[in-house]
């Protein structure tokens, strides 16, 4: 054997396994493990080059997990027949374990990392999102790349009133709550998840429980590291330094940036005053500066930035726009602005504004899903646009970036806890949110004009729900902290924590956590949590002077969707031979018609623009899918004629034999010029007999005539 394989095991506790195993495949990465919990399997591997590019000041990381289809024994769709570009349900999964990884790599380490996650094989039941985030740490620590983990992920749910790590997929059905948290062993970095408005006690107490299990996890990570030897990390020099230059450019131009911090000005007038303090300064270096005093002056100068507006903050309790740490901006909103949508509406914070639009379609509209592990039809579907002029930009629109799938999935997660179930809305709802301006929280934006949207459209939604993204600013040597309501791009930027909540008047529907620093106490978590309830209250009564509920009906130019249930046996006739027959009535009434056998039933959809197509479709589809009912009077067509009577059709494809003698009360001795076809004729149904033959009578339709009395007899002649 050429490999030396070194495992460890962790017993999740509830008679599950996870095995991590490393030395056997992908030696020449940095650092390779496979992760195997029953039939899942997870190879993570991850690179970094050894020097960082010249005046590159961030980490270069890259994040990507991906499905094989022969994961899960698929030939992928297509024309290729082979996998292509990470579909949304990967990205999200690689975003969520980069951001869990981001903040545990050094702030001086700028080489070129990539991490790559990939689904090897499946067990179906066991969800590989929950998983990713700790092969892909377990991979780093069994490397020579700095990081300051291990950390893993586990999702959280609630099923039955009991908290459970890691459910199976059939489990998540009846879940309450369902979260997904990373951490290190000490701390919590990053949470995001839906749930069905649940306390912000609840919340805190899952959270707590998941760190509980990322703790067991991460003392595994450590041990494997130990066993392969990579305690001792790599040496790096990323970033030159000039302590003289920092100190000039602090003395020169922190006062004036603080003075621009405390003007309350806004964003782009703030961001140029910004500028041109930087840009005078960096002329005071002269022209033939040194590519490295070019790159720290930069540096230097955000650092003023950053320290000057967390000064403001936790000093004087000033925030950039003037706001105190609890105000929400000015609000205002609008439905019904685009005429011909099926709903509509503005949703404006401050500087962040949303236009939303929601179309209502039929199941043809429904959305595709063909992934590895998780394929089948979506009739809810968010797509968020985050156009660059919506932040003064000029770039290029090459389609929706990972941030943007991500945005739209946490808007999408939350909304679809407030539709009505699929009985009482059988419509494809499709919501778009274009973001016409940005000043921090879009997402929360898309939230609010989406429940706007949604109640202008006439969807019967559960109830409104808003959203809210909170801030945190913190200084670890004197213990000084501030929480921000409604944060801005700046405060995202140059804070600490971003904290998106949504929720209902009645409880959280999700929330997406993403933290920078170590150390958030669970009492700083409890007081962020109570303070977006205030907040989301607050946007609650603000979109309620707009709208405070779903409107009674559709608007008169939306589609009209009919939903009705047949009998399994007549899924064929309404069908018809080679859809002969389906074909015909869409295009005679207009309609758009798909059926599909549910419970053993069809279930037959009915979708036009206007209510006198869906009905005529309607009608025709019950009278092909109608029994015949003993008793009951029919006016059928003659179908054809025979020596013993008449077949006449009372629904379509059902004929029935009108006998001779059940035409009329006088005798008939033949048919001749009785009917003609195509006569229409009035008939009872008599009788179905166990081959399922019709037994009609015209005869019992017509008056009896009286019973004539018969001559005496003749007496005999004497």
């Amino acid at each position: 054997m050429s490999y030396n394989e070194i495992k460890t095991t962790i017993d999740m506790g509830n008679g599950a396994q996870i095995e991590l195993s490393t030395g056997k495949l992908a030696k020449q990465a940095d650092g390779s493990v496979v992760l195997k919990q029953g039939s899942t399997m997870l190879l993570a591997t991850v690179v970094s080059a050894k020097e960082a590019k010249p005046g590159v000041d961030f980490l270069p990381l890259s994040v990507d997990y991906q499905e094989k289809y022969a994961a899960t024994g698929r030939i992928p769709g297509g024309f290729l027949r082979r996998e292509a570009r990470l579909s949304d349900y990967e990205v999200l999964i690689s975003r969520i374990v980069d951001r869990a990884l981001r903040p545990l790599f050094p702030e001086d380490y700028h080489a070129d990392t990539q991490v790559m996650i990939s689904l090897i094989s499946s067990d179906k039941e066991v969800m590989p999102d929950a998983l990713a985030g700790l092969a892909a740490s377990a991979a780093i620590a069994v490397s020579d790349i700095p990081f300051n983990g291990p950390i893993s992920e586990v999702r959280v749910a609630k099923i039955d009133g009991q908290l459970v790590i890691n459910p199976v997929r059939s489990e998540l059905e009846k879940a309450t709550l369902e979260f997904i948290v990373a951490g290190s062993a000490q701390d919590i970095v990053m949470v995001e998840g839906e749930a069905n408005e649940i306390s912000e006690a609840e919340m805190v107490e899952a959270i707590a429980f998941a760190h509980d299990a990322i703790k067991k996890q991460v003392a595994a990570v450590v041990a494997l590291a130990e066993q392969v030897g990579k305690t001792v990390k790599r040496t790096y020099s990323h970033e030159p330094t000039n302590p003289e230059l920092r100190e000039a450019i602090f003395k020169a131009t922190y006062d004036q940036v603080y003075a621009v911090a405390k003007s309350g000005s806004s964003k782009h007038a703030r961001s140029e005053q910004f500028a041109t303090i930087g840009a005078a300064f960096f002329e005071t270096l002269g022209e033939e500066v040194d590519a490295d005093t070019a790159f720290l002056a930069k540096k230097y100068f955000h650092d003023v930035q950053y320290d000057a507006v967390r000064n403001l903050l936790l000093d004087e309790g000033i925030r950039l726009d003037g706001r105190n740490s609890t105000t929400v901006r000015p609000i205002w909103t609008e439905v019904d602005y685009l005429p011909a949508a099926h709903g509509s509406a503005v949703f404006t914070r401050g500087e962040t504004q949303s236009l939303t639009s929601v179309t209502l379609g039929s199941k043809d509209d429904e959305q595709m899903i063909d992934g590895a592990f998780i394929n089948g039809y979506n009739k809810f579907i968010l797509h968020y646009n985050f156009p660059a002029f919506s932040t003064g930009e000029v770039r290029p629109n090459r389609g929706p970036g990972r941030r943007e799938v991500g945005h739209g999935a946490l808007a999408m997660r939350s909304l679809k806890q407030v539709l009505p179930a699929q009985d009482e809305n059988p419509y494809t709802i499709r919501i778009v949110s274009d973001i016409l301006e940005s000043n921090g929280s879009s997402s929360m934006a898309t939230v609010c004009a989406g429940t706007l949207a949604l109640m202008d459209a006439g969807v019967k939604i559960k109830a409104p729900v808003s959203g809210i993204a909170m801030g945190l600013i913190s200084d670890e040597k004197t213990g000084k902290y501030a929480i921000l309501s409604d944060i801005l791009g700046d405060e995202d930027h140059l804070g600490d924590m971003d904290f998106k909540v949504t929720g209902t008047a009645k409880g959280i529907v999700g929330c997406q956590m993403d933290l920078k620093i170590n150390g958030l106490k669970w009492e700083v978590l409890t007081q962020a949590l109570d303070q977006a309830k205030e907040a989301r209250l607050h946007i609650l009564g603000e979109m309620n002077k707009t709208l405070t509920a779903p409107r009674e009906d559709y608007k008169s130019h939306a589609p009209r969707l009919v939903s009705i249930t047949i009998d399994k046996e007549f899924i064929g006739a309404v069908i018809g031979p080679g859809g002969k027959i389906i074909q015909e009535m869409q295009r005679e009434t207009g309609a758009t018609i798909s059926i599909e056998e549910v419970d053993n039933k069809g279930v037959v959809q009915v979708f036009a623009d206007n209510k006198e197509a869906v009905d005529a479709a309607l009608g025709r589809i019950k009278a092909i899918a109608a029994k015949p009912e003993v008793g009951a009077v029919y006016e059928g067509k003659v179908k054809s004629i025979m020596a013993f009577g008449a077949f006449v059709e009372i629904m379509p494809g059902k004929d029935g034999l009108l006998h001779i003698s059940e035409i009329d009360w006088k005798r008939l001795e033949n048919m001749d010029g009785v009917f003609t076809e195509g006569e229409i004729v009035k008939v009872k149904l008599l009788d179905v007999d166990k081959q399922g033959k019709l037994k009609l009578s015209r005869k019992a339709l017509l008056p009896r005539p009286p019973r004539e009395d018969k001559p005496a007899a003749a007496t005999p002649a004497e």
